[in-house]
């Protein structure tokens, strides 16, 4: 098998990556916490079976063509779709306990999908089976332009099957390595950050804990937008969205008070979560909001885990050192996914795992060079010192999550609530024009003799 950057701990990889220094890793994990009230509740209400409810629990695909061939795919067969509804064309990643493979309806093939195929006998003998329960539970609720879209799931013999976008632009790693010195301009690392942090901003709002940012994970659709992929690490808890009053918002730096060294480096400021109570309005109760200056905040800052899950050079140092840990390691992620970006390395790797861990709990956070080149790149280092915050209380996103980290400098010439409508850095050439996208692929396979004979009985 290939090595796909994030395979270390035996779950499926859905791409072929180029090589990466990132190695995954994870312990078992027992998720007691209460599923999030805002999201999966929802999933015993509407059934995405169902296909008269199938426009209606996505209507961010509403003008999809992809999504609009399933719908009528399913309207015409007034029972859910099957394996035997679909034609696979190739294989496009494989891993320990499964492949993902590119295919079409057999009905209309103007539309590629990728259709994740898992052994389910081999997630038991891993015991991994709670894990991808939780990930197809969370495919199922969501509905964002930077995350996938679930658009069948079946099982097939002891195969368990789901269909999804299929991303033709492969994924931002290998994309950063085919830049000039293999890194993005300070635009294009702010344009794929913004989307990031919106994507992550809508799961948190959700109550879910991504846990596995990197950029291995964040694919680049046919467009030129990203998706997140691979929540089988995500932890779920509860997020109750509210409006906060400005008084509580900490000031950011100006460009006059931004460190020029990194030994100059500032502390962001955060406000006791004492004061949340009193200048909260619950969404239940909001009748007129005004003011241009509240902040949206929905974090699930109840979410606790002690489980050992994550990517190395990426983990917090609250989950390197074995301790409990929350919505903060999705922040520091972040930081970590930024740095990555504009410098082409990430700021903790050492020659061993076991050294990477040491650094990120030690090693204090170091630049190439001494000073910034740019006010961009100042503000730039300011955001990625505020989310490398070692401890969590202190990090930037940790009480207010994106509402903080929205606000920052770095952002201030972006509408992040029109990011989607901006132009991409780059746009995949090639491909079906309206493909949507879960997997890119830089190598793909032809279905195999025997491959096409185990699936021929479906």
């Amino acid at each position: 098998m290939p090595n796909f950057g994030r395979n270390s701990d035996g779950d499926t990889a859905s791409t072929e990556y180029l090589a990466s220094s990132h190695s995954s890793l994870s312990s078992s994990e027992s998720y007691g916490s209460t599923y999030g009230r805002l999201s999966f509740d929802a999933t015993h209400t509407h059934s995405l079976r169902s296909p008269e409810n199938l426009s209606l629990f996505k209507p961010h695909r509403s003008s999809d063509s992809a999504f609009a061939a399933i719908v009528s795919a399913s309207n015409r067969r007034k029972t859910p779709l099957s394996f035997r509804d679909f034609k696979l064309i190739r294989r496009i990643g494989s891993g320990d306990i499964g492949n993902v493979y590119l295919c079409r309806l057999r009905c209309d093939d103007s539309c590629d999908y990728a259709m994740k195929v898992v052994d389910q006998e081999a997630l038991a003998f891993k015991n991994k089976t709670q894990r991808a329960a939780m990930e197809k539970k969370i495919l199922k609720l969501l509905d964002h332009p930077f995350l996938p879209t679930l658009y069948a799931e079946f099982d097939a013999s002891h195969y368990s099957c789901i269909v999804m976008e299929y991303c033709p632009g492969g994924d931002l790693h290998s994309l950063r390595h085919r830049q000039p010195f293999k890194r993005f301009s300070l635009s294009s690392a702010r344009f794929y950050a913004a989307e990031v942090l919106v994507a992550v901003e809508y799961l948190h709002m959700l109550g879910i804990v991504y846990r596995d940012l990197k950029p291995e994970n964040v694919l680049v659709r046919s467009d030129g937008h990203i998706m997140l992929s691979d929540f089988d690490l995500s932890m779920c808890s509860d997020s109750i969205p509210a409006v906060q009053l400005p008084c509580c918002s900490p000031p950011h730096p100006t460009a006059d008070t931004l460190p020029s060294s990194p030994g100059a480096t500032k502390t962001t400021t955060t406000t006791p979560l004492s004061c949340l109570p009193n200048q909260l309005f619950r969404s239940k109760k909001i009748q007129n909001v005004t003011g241009n200056n509240r902040l949206f905040v929905a974090e699930p800052v109840s979410a606790r885990s002690c489980s050992f899950v994550g990517t190395h050079e990426y983990v917090s140092p609250e989950v390197a050192s074995g301790g409990s840990h929350g919505s903060a390691v999705d922040w520091w992620s972040l930081g970590i996914f930024i740095y990555e970006m504009i410098y082409g390395r990430t700021p903790f790797a050492g020659a061993t795992n076991e050294e990477t861990l040491r650094n990120i709990l030690k090693r204090p956070l170091e630049f190439p060079t001494p000073t910034p080149s740019s006010t961009s790149e100042a503000h730039a280092r300011d955001l990625i010192s505020g989310l490398l915050a070692k401890d969590p209380a202190g990090r930037l996103g940790s009480k207010r999550g994106s509402a903080d980290v929205k606000t920052h400098p770095f952002f201030k010439r972006m509408n992040l609530a029109l990011v989607r409508s901006l132009t991409p850095p780059t746009i995949p050439g090639g491909g079906r024009p309206h493909s949507a996208a879960v997997v890119g692929s830089l190598k793909e396979k032809r279905l195999t003799t025997k491959e096409a004979t185990v699936f021929g009985y479906f």
